[in-house]
């Protein structure tokens, strides 16, 4: 491949075919001293020989291999220099640059894997975690209802980084607030109340979890409560009547804060 001689060099075009180096890179490495060529045309124009050849090859394979330019400066022209030493050297940052690479990749098929599935817990994890009543067809049916929204791109970013402690702990507050809202309800709790406030607000934490969420959205959320029967199912399972009663004490919470419940819609 390197059959210039020093009566008949290469053009830099040429050079920049055979070594698969780019024009400008090849009159940068001449500008600072890196690789110049030993000849010129009468006209002007640089020309390399086999010598200089010699010399490109080994800083593209330097290069390739991520030594900087001022590294394969030294190695080139310091007779005394380590080469060995410095290629394992390089050899270190390369394998800590894979290891890292390997960590970025093993992330993003966790993320892509919960932007498909919404959860990413084995069917006995799931069940361990959110109790026997837990449908493990949910995420799938929420990824199909919701999957094309903001909120699931943010459900599915956080659930990328959880594991099952931390999701046992979501589960736990969210038993919690259950069974908080069920107890003040018994206790008679009344909508608009600074009691029912508090847990409006303990709603919206708990529910940032999986999303952020504005009042606006909380009230939609309350009214899926009380409609849904699935929801409606679930709170009143846990008091009769507190699907309604929770619907009741966000939508008071929102008229405190300016929004109207009949009005308010999902932003």
């Amino acid at each position: 491949m390197l059959d210039a001689t020093d009566a008949d060099g290469l053009t830099v075009g040429q050079v920049s075919t055979r070594l698969g180096v780019t024009v400008r890179a090849l009159h940068h490495w001449d500008e600072i001293g890196l690789a110049r060529p030993s000849l010129r045309t009468a006209a002007g124009y640089r020309l390399y020989t086999a010598g200089d050849l010699e010399r490109l090859h080994r800083i593209v394979v330097y290069r390739e291999i991520g030594l900087g330019l001022d590294r394969i400066r030294a190695i080139l022209d310091d007779s005394t220099a380590d080469v060995p030493g410095a290629l394992r050297a390089q050899r270190t940052q390369v394998a800590e640059r894979i290891d890292r690479l390997q960590q970025l990749s093993a992330g993003l098929d966790r993320m892509i894997d919960a932007h498909d599935r919404g959860l990413l817990l084995t069917i006995e994890q799931q069940a361990a975690i959110f109790g026997p009543q837990w449908n493990p067809d949910w995420p799938a049916q929420a990824r199909q209802r919701y999957g094309d929204t903001t909120q699931w791109r943010q459900y599915a970013e956080r659930s990328a980084s959880r594991g099952p402690e931390e999701w046992q702990a979501i589960a736990d507050a969210v038993a919690g607030l259950d069974r908080a809202l069920g107890d003040a309800m018994d206790a008679g709790v009344t909508p608009g109340s600074p009691e029912a406030n508090q847990l409006v607000e303990r709603h919206r934490e708990v529910f940032a979890s999986y999303f952020p969420l504005t009042r606006q959205m909380q009230v939609c959320l309350g009214r899926m409560y009380e409609a849904d029967p699935g929801f409606a199912a679930h709170y009143d399972g846990i008091r009769a009547g507190l699907a309604t009663w929770f619907r009741r004490i966000i939508d008071a919470s929102a008229r405190a804060h300016s929004i109207d419940p009949d009005t308010a819609t999902w932003q």
